[in-house]
């Protein structure tokens, strides 16, 4: 019965900085874009692709293609 007179006290403050530190993060814009981060993720800003430096796929020669085909055995 005495460790409640010191546990009760000491959950309620716990509780109270809880209540504190939830409402700052609100107060500060934590909470203002929710899905910006996994957008960001997700999707590229196309800003950030040059497209007249960007690497194609080279077509092969004929004699490149011979050479897979005998060498997959095609």
């Amino acid at each position: 019965m005495a460790s409640l007179y010191l546990l009760i006290p000491v959950s309620l403050i716990f509780c109270a900085l809880a209540v504190a530190i939830f409402f700052w993060a609100v107060n500060s814009g934590q909470y203002d874009d929710l899905d910006g981060e996994g957008e960001r993720i997700l999707f590229e800003d196309e800003t950030d692709i040059d497209v007249s430096t960007a690497q194609r796929p080279q077509e092969k020669s004929p004699q490149e293609e011979q050479r897979n085909e005998i060498e997959l055995g095609e």
